[in-house]
């Protein structure tokens, strides 16, 4: 499955049976946890919850808002090789898509379709209770569980992609 697993980012518009869902969730709660503490919870979200989830991010992203994700990143955001990594990969993407470097409207949308989980017709939520949010065993564990979210979808035929962009 690790060798099979692609990260899709174009999806077919038919709905995903909650079945299916509760099957791959109920696989991805089986990823180890630091002293068996399980501290994910999973929220499959679809219909119109995920349209609205889906306008509220492209309203303020076209407002100018700034990026507030819960797991926060630092202020600079990535630096050095991990940011000589993402650059060469949006390089390469946007070179495989057509997008020229000037195109800054169809760059532009590329950006805003992660903002609305890229049109998915479900999206699962990844979270933690707040009282761990400084504790970096959790996000370790939930990390874990969100790789067997991803390898569980992929068992089951489905494509997915793990978006940092969240929900604003």
């Amino acid at each position: 499955l690790v060798a099979q697993r692609r990260s899709t980012r174009g999806y077919m518009p038919d709905p995903v049976p909650l079945s299916l869902m509760e099957a791959i969730i109920d696989i991805a709660k089986r990823a180890p946890s630091s002293m068996i503490t399980q501290p994910w919870h999973f929220h499959a979200v679809t219909g119109e919850p995920l349209e609205r989830i889906r306008e509220g991010n492209t309203e303020f992203m076209l407002a100018g808002a700034d990026v507030d994700r819960e797991i926060k990143m630092s202020g600079q955001g990535y630096q050095g090789v991990h940011r000589n990594r993402q650059d060469e990969i949006a390089i390469q993407r946007f070179e495989a898509m057509g997008i020229e470097r000037d195109d800054k409207e169809r760059r532009q949308d590329w950006v805003m379709r992660g903002f609305r989980q890229f049109d998915a017709p479900v999206s699962v939520v990844v979270t933690m209770d707040k009282a761990l949010a400084d504790d970096t065993v959790a996000h370790f564990d939930l990390g874990a569980a969100t790789y067997g979210l991803v390898l569980a979808a992929t068992s089951k035929g489905l494509g997915c992609v793990i978006n940092g962009q969240g929900i604003m």
